[in-house]
């Protein structure tokens, strides 16, 4: 069979969706899949961009990675998404990418990619979890196959704990307070695992 095509779809300001999207490509390439990351493209405009150090900084780390595409979710398997939480959503970046995807959807291309998701935000409970389901509401109209983390392996407590997807909180500082490098690994690697049961399947 085949690898399995995973594509790693982020949106970063400070930079932490970035670091979970390499490690998630590290697990996933690790499973044997082949993959692509992929961001977002921004909406914010450049003056507001450069009043702000830390998303400059971000958008300076990532000018090489390239803009996601509905060729790119055509050519897919799986899809992890990895967002900040923006008030219990996924940041309107990340929103206006699956909303300009209507044609692949009516087609009947989104159907049966197996997707997961991960966030961060700057406290435990600011939504972490409601901006997973968010984007998995998007993902159940796209008929997709989700798959979570559950508590499928104990890296999982040890990141905090989020059955939905991992999850950090990010400090003051810009720092991530939880260690879940493991946690985002184990993800990506049972999301190619999944995709390789469905792709396997529909053999």
């Amino acid at each position: 069979m085949e690898k399995v095509k995973l594509a790693v779809v982020f949106y970063s300001m400070g930079g932490t969706n970035y670091q979970l999207s390499k490690w998630a490509e590290e697990g996933a390439k690790e499973a044997g899949a082949e993959v692509r990351v992929l961001k977002v493209q921004e909406l914010a405009p450049d003056s507001v961009i450069e009043g702000n150090e830390v998303w400059k900084n971000t958008v300076d780390a990532t000018k090489d990675v390239p803009v996601a595409t509905g060729d790119d979710i055509e050519w897919a398997d799986a899809i992890i998404f990895s967002v900040p939480t923006r008030f219990g959503n996924m940041p309107s970046q990340m929103k206006q990418f699956l909303d300009t995807q209507g044609g692949l959807w009516a087609t009947g291309k989104t159907v049966n990619k197996v997707v997961s998701a991960m966030t961060s935000a700057q406290n435990p409970h600011g939504g972490q979890e409601a901006t997973l389901l968010s984007l998995y509401t998007s993902m159940m109209h796209w008929g997709a196959i989700i798959a979570t983390p559950g508590y499928t392996d104990p890296v999982l407590f040890a990141a905090g704990g989020n059955p939905y997807g991992t999850s950090v909180t990010v400090g003051q500082d810009g720092k991530m307070i939880e260690d879940v490098q493991a946690a985002v690994k184990h993800q990506a690697k049972r999301t190619v695992t999944v995709a390789e049961w469905v792709k396997k399947g529909n053999q």
